[in-house]
């Protein structure tokens, strides 16, 4: 039987206005249909001479007319466009769905923590109105007997055997309980994170704890996977928790419920070079509950819980997990997920300026609970086909990638005995710490079949590393700068060192000469993305421009693989990072990678903390357990410097050969010297001014004759064509050092760009005041990478060249209010604008000049 699907066709005076002729309609057979919906799927919006072809191309459709085509595809992609629109909307009902029984649910738990605090406001009034009445006596063998009933759990406790499974299992059932009570009831107060919004396409709840021992957060959220397939994922957690350095599964009970315990040893990283790393011994049981929802929970084992194991490793601070875990609930399209993670990190063999990396639970909501939600996400969009990552790559490799180079920049940080590090010998006072590798077994892992030849070329690897504490920086503002410029603080020689190295031979690095060169443009080539945008892989290419004064290499372009986290400064408690390896051009998957970076961990400030007032090197000025460091002072007015303090921990990674390694040692510590220095200067210049107090050194202008005569010029300039003074005594003080610094120290941002014959060939700056620099967030070193056109939105650059022939002829003109963007791609709002020509001592144009009245970040 023939297939009839009728079909509307378009009037001739329709117009496209959507007029049907009455009563025609086409009949396609499903030979037809089968035909066009394989046109479809390579062709979707057709043209009109791609419609003819068709037909020519497929004599099955030799009775539809060219019109009938069109119509056939416009309501294809009508139906297409539907049946997306409904899927989505059935997803985001599910989503709204299972969000409305989250929060029914979370105002039922708000209920039971109300309707305790009554019933214990309520013992409370009872009990002292019993104290008043009773006696001593009675009170005192009141206190003895709840004194004899405390006692007893101890006892019970010790009785627990390790090594019986009853004994665990008992400790396993006590961990869930009290897991249940943190994630679904009222054992912590929890404390919403702010900009933590639930909605269907937020990553969920997100809390922190308020009155608990140790430091815990808690989150919930949704997503498109089976609870099976979620349970997998978490357990997995080096595959999400970046600071975990392994974890070894000793001991795997059954239970007869199903489930399992198992016994578990966890390290993990110090965030900083100034900290031990801690490890953790924990009992980890995984069950099911009676209404179908998974549970992985798990704990430490103590003296309260049958004993430690053992004493902690060397380099490592035994950590206690508090009962934690998921709780995994099937719902409808997926899994709804609760994560509770509460740890005590032992904080009081930490410096006290770094006490609050080891007591935020902020800190730990960003690096466990969130990076854990985040991941299952991720790993669900990705199955749904929700995103889509280019470059012929699967995700995997691409989260393969991000772990490697995360954890060898931890690696390097923290440099393990066990890895085959060693600190080199030093006075004591060396501000750059030197750790050498001379087996180094990763790197030979990652070789394959080579590590044979590396081990007898005698190759090895030194890091060269340091910490400093930075204020009144924001970590993701620093951080998006040294992404964006990195020729402000990069040593091209360096670079070709590595570059060339891996080019000619990756695995031995002949000695650079640094400063043989410069870096060219850098065009960063993305790789990937998490789902919230916390974290991108991107591959660099930086232009090779002299590299080396080896010909071989001068002409050809760097590559380096690079991991940027933390950019968004709406994140709350999260460090921020850039962690980059050099590649060879093929990018292959077991390529060998060395990572370096920065990362920057802010600092959350104590009620009664002393404050910073300038960037310190940490390494030779803090002492363990010393409540006041170096350089600090208890003035209180500081208080929004202290706020915005942060960590900043370098390191650089180099391989050498035997022979050369006193070379490369002291091209290691100077570079690093270098890049300190880089980061400290870059520090001062991107702190925001208006943030600054008086007791901070403000930015110096820079001291040249050439800047002191363009400054002469400008002011001249200025009160030349609009008749009065940029800087009031301009007149008396016209040259010198002096009017210098009055235009340097103005409160409206001055750019001074490049004139050219024709103003849409995007000129290029050249010179800006403090208040430009702090505007267009960027130093004076990096002014000249910046065009006018990068500032300027179409708007503005619309005004300008309407008003370009104006300035050239009467010297200025005033521009209307406008918008434009700093080198960091914020928004720049100002109310208006003033232009006018910089005459030289010729009196020819010498360059523009612009002054930005009211400016503000949108």
């Amino acid at each position: 039987m023939e297939m009839v699907l009728s079909q509307p066709q378009l009037g001739k005076g329709s117009g496209g206005g959507g007029q049907l002729d009455a009563g025609k309609y086409v009949r396609y057979t499903p030979e037809q249909v089968e035909v066009l919906e394989r046109v479809y799927t390579d062709c979707p919006k057709p043209t009109s001479q791609r419609r003819q072809q068709i037909i020519k191309d497929f004599p099955i459709l030799g009775n539809i007319e060219t019109k009938q085509i069109k119509v056939w595809f416009q309501n294809r992609r009508c139906r297409e466009k539907q049946r997306k629109e409904t899927s989505r909307l059935q997803t985001a009902n599910r989503k709204l769905s299972a969000l409305n029984k989250l929060l029914m649910e979370e105002n039922e738990r708000l209920q039971k923590q109300l309707s305790h605090v009554v019933y214990d406001n309520g013992l409370v009034r009872q009990q002292l109105h019993i104290t008043t009445i009773a006696t001593t006596d009675n009170s005192c063998d009141s206190v003895v007997t709840t004194s004899q009933h405390h006692q007893k759990n101890p006892s019970q406790n010790s009785q627990r055997d390790l090594n019986s499974p009853s004994g665990l299992l008992a400790i396993a059932e006590e961990t869930l309980a009290q897991f249940l009570v943190k994630a679904t009831g009222t054992a912590v107060k929890w404390v919403q994170i702010l900009g933590m919004k639930p909605g269907p396409d937020s990553i969920g709840f997100v809390a922190v704890s308020n009155n608990c021992g140790g430091i815990a957060a808690r989150a919930c959220g949704l997503v498109s996977l089976e609870p099976s397939k979620v349970k997998e994922l978490l357990k997995d957690r080096p595959s999400w928790y970046r600071d975990c350095r392994n974890v070894n599964v000793l001991t795997v009970i059954p239970t007869a419920n199903g489930g399992t315990i198992e016994l578990v040893y966890m390290q993990t990283y110090a965030p900083t070079t100034l900290a031990s790393a801690r490890d953790f011994w924990t009992l980890r049981y995984t069950t099911s509950l009676e209404d179908g929802s998974l549970v992985i929970c798990e704990r430490s084992l103590t003296a309260a819980t049958g004993g430690p194991p053992g004493p902690p490793a060397s380099n490592f601070v035994r950590a206690e997990m508090l009962p934690s875990g998921f709780l995994v609930r099937p719902c409808e399209g997926g899994s709804m997920i609760h994560i509770v993670d509460h740890v005590d990190l032992d904080a009081s063999n930490v410096p006290e300026v770094l006490r609050p990396l080891y007591e935020s639970p902020r800190i730990i909501a960003q690096k466990m609970t969130i990076a854990a939600l985040s991941h299952v996400k991720q790993i669900s969009q990705e199955t749904s086909g929700e995103v889509v990552y280019g470059g012929g790559r699967q995700p995997a490799m691409l989260r393969a990638c991000s772990q490697r180079l995360s954890h060898g920049f931890n690696d390097a940080v923290n440099g393990f005995d066990d890895d085959g590090w060693a600190l080199m010998s030093n006075d004591g006072a060396e501000d750059v710490t030197i750790a050498i590798n001379s087996s180094p077994s990763k790197l030979l892992a990652s070789c394959g079949n080579n590590s044979s030849i590396l081990s007898t070329l005698g190759v090895g690897v030194l890091c060269a590393k340091a910490s400093m504490l930075l204020q009144n920086v924001p970590p993701a503002l620093l951080v998006r700068f040294l992404r964006e410029h990195r020729s402000e603080w990069a040593d091209c020689g360096v670079d070709a060192y590595s570059a060339a190295a891996l080019k000619a031979n990756p695995y031995s690095v002949p000695c650079a000469n640094s400063g043989n060169g410069f870096i060219g443009n850098q065009v960063i080539l993305p790789l990937s993305h998490t789902a919230e945008n916390e974290e991108f892989l991107e591959v660099i290419r930086l232009e090779g421009r002299g590299l080396v004064s080896d010909d071989v290499f001068s002409s050809r372009d760097m590559f380096l693989l690079q991991l940027c986290s933390g950019i968004d400064e709406s994140a709350s408690g999260g460090c921020a990072q850039l962690v980059f390896a050099p590649i060879d051009e093929s990018f292959a998957d077991n390529a060998p990678l060395l990572p370096s970076g920065f990362r920057v961990i802010p600092l959350e400030p104590k009620a009664n903390g002393p404050a910073g007032t300038q960037t310190l090197d940490l390494a030779s000025t803090l002492e363990v357990g010393s409540r006041t460091s170096a350089g600090f002072t208890s003035d209180n007015s500081t208080t929004n410097v202290y706020n915005l303090r942060s960590v900043l921990t370098i390191a650089f990674q180099f391989t050498y050969e035997s022979h050369l390694f006193d070379n490369v040692a002291a091209m290691a510590r100077q570079y690093v010297r270098g890049v300190v220095a880089s980061v400290q200067r870059v520090s001062m210049a991107i702190a925001p001014s208006n943030n600054l107090g008086s007791h901070l050194t403000p930015k110096q202008p820079p001291c040249s004759p050439e800047a002191v005569t363009l400054t002469q010029w400008i002011s001249n300039s200025y009160r030349f064509f609009l008749g009065l003074d940029l800087v009031r005594g301009g007149i008396s003080h016209d040259a010198g050092e002096w009017l210098l610094k009055h235009v340097w120290q103005h409160s409206d941002p001055i750019i001074c760009c490049s004139i050219k014959s024709n103003p849409s060939s995007s000129p290029i700056c050249t010179f800006a005041n403090q208040a430009g620099l702090d505007m267009l967030e960027t130093t004076f070193a990096a002014l000249q990478s910046i065009t006018l056109d990068k500032i300027l939105d179409n708007g503005g650059q619309r005004i300008l060249f309407s008003e370009f022939p104006k300035i050239m002829q009467q010297g200025f003109a005033n521009l209307h209010t406008g918008i434009c963007t700093s080198s960091m791609g914020r928004l720049v709002s100002y109310d208006q604008a003033v232009a006018w020509k910089v005459l030289n001592e010729n009196d020819s144009c010498h360059c523009l000049a612009f002054m930005f009245l009211n400016w503000s970040f949108v």
